[in-house]
């Protein structure tokens, strides 16, 4: 059975759609998986044993007409986003049966939820979404316990807590874990101050990684961590994945439909103000409280209840 699964485009949602993978790998078990997406979401789900080909989508409209006669033909199309252009690459793809998930149909849910969903009612079965599932090759325990330390998240700068806070944060868990500052290309200045207030505190067990890993090393890094605090992001997800402890702060975004799944070692950090959720970007009300408010201490709180 040939399978094509256009994937998330966000690592976090990419994660989020692993358990109605699985299922749609556990409805055909003699599945031949080519996955097409994102480079993100490429990297991200490359290592699972049931895909056979990975393809990294050009956003062009011209190279997804080329890249759709490239792949051939497939008895089964499902595509887990829901974009005029997305749908326009269904219309060109070559399968028996075609599914498309539609994110006005799917709500008021959990993510996990939606796209597994979407994949019960595409092939009229109803398999319960379990945990979330991401594959590593090198993954070696640390020596000495880790904290990571994730304050960046790619959606926009409302879902970001501020960079004092989580130097704070570090400072104070340094004489139990090792720190590790996660970013990536575009987080390498929060992640740099960071360091510096480290530097001011005189610490010096840390690595600044912000920057300097790929998508893979990013997912075996976060797997070898004892605690992670981190907003609501990608990596947030890749922590679940892997059962890792972890205090997710959360501002603009609903942590009922985007908190871990199925992570028993985790804890959400939020205020409750009446502007809360707004999904917005950047504060359309410039304060920026839902964040703001929130201190180290009652992150290091939640940690100690934690752990």
């Amino acid at each position: 059975m040939k399978l094509l699964i256009e994937l998330p485009t966000w690592l976090g949602d990419c994660v989020m759609a692993t358990p109605a993978i699985e299922n749609i790998v556990n409805f055909y078990n003699d599945a031949q998986i080519t996955l097409i997406g994102s480079f993100v979401a490429i990297e991200a789900m490359k290592k699972n044993s049931k895909v056979v080909k990975t393809v990294v989508l050009d956003k062009k409209y011209g190279a997804l007409y080329k890249i759709s006669k490239s792949l051939g033909d497939f008895d089964v199309f499902f595509s887990f986003r829901s974009s005029a252009r997305s749908k326009f690459l269904k219309f060109l793809i070559s399968a028996k049966n075609k599914y498309q998930f539609d994110k006005n149909t799917y709500q008021n849910r959990h993510q996990v939820e939606k796209y597994n969903d979407f994949v019960n009612d595409s092939l009229g079965i109803n398999f319960s979404p379990k945990r979330l599932i991401l594959s590593t090759i090198n993954s070696k325990p640390l020596i000495k316990k880790t904290v990571g330390i994730n304050p960046g998240a790619s959606y926009g700068s409302a879902k970001r807590w501020y960079p004092q806070e989580f130097a704070k944060v570090a400072s104070e868990l340094s004489s139990k874990y090792d720190i590790v500052i996660f970013g990536g290309s575009s987080e390498v200045d929060i992640a740099n101050d960071i360091e510096k207030l480290l530097i001011e505190n005189n610490i010096t067990n840390y690595q600044n990684l912000a920057g300097k890993t790929s998508i893979t090393q990013l997912i075996e890094n976060i797997s070898n961590l004892d605690l992670f605090i981190t907003g609501d992001s990608g990596p947030m997800h890749v922590a679940a994945a892997f059962q890792v402890s972890t205090v997710a702060i959360f501002g603009p975004t609903k942590d009922d439909e985007t908190s871990q799944w199925m992570n028993g070692k985790s804890v959400i950090v939020k205020k409750s103000l009446e502007c809360q959720p707004c999904m917005k970007r950047t504060c359309p009300l410039k304060h920026h409280n839902c964040m703001k408010l929130i201190t180290s201490t009652e992150v290091l709180n939640a940690v100690n209840n934690l752990v």
